[in-house]
């Protein structure tokens, strides 16, 4: 893939502030002119996932959204359910959980993603 379609997704990315689902950024390079394909932009977003500059979660009915990564260091994230901002929030509690729970099963090499789900301050109030 070139480098220049790589660019074009991570700056849709960049750009907006929530996540976004792979066909929500095709569409919009397609409204820009680009003549981008689906599977192309699928391919950089696992790239760019690949490589930590983007971030990744399932929403509640299991669809990948990506949002671009705010901080190279491992953090969790707030997601309003409403507008889909996102907090990047560290999790130091979690992390001692995930590598205490591995041990008392003898895993090791832990990871995890933790995603919280809520409605944000603006949201509640616009109710």
């Amino acid at each position: 893939m070139t480098t220049a379609r790589r660019d074009a997704v991570r700056q849709i990315l960049t750009d907006c502030e929530g996540f976004r689902s792979a066909q929500d950024i095709y569409a919009d390079l397609r409204a820009d002119g680009s003549k981008i394909g689906l599977t192309t932009v699928y391919r950089a977003l696992q790239a760019l996932s690949d490589s930590g500059e983007v971030d990744v979660l399932r929403t509640d009915d299991g669809e990948a959204v990506y949002r671009a990564c705010r901080t190279e260091q491992h953090h969790h994230h707030l997601v309003c359910r409403e507008c889909g901002r996102t907090v990047e929030v560290e999790g130091p509690a979690v992390e001692r959980w995930a590598d205490a729970i591995g041990a008392e099963h003898g895993f090791v090499n832990i990871t995890h993603t933790v995603e919280v789900f809520g409605t944000c301050g603006a949201c509640a109030a616009a109710r």
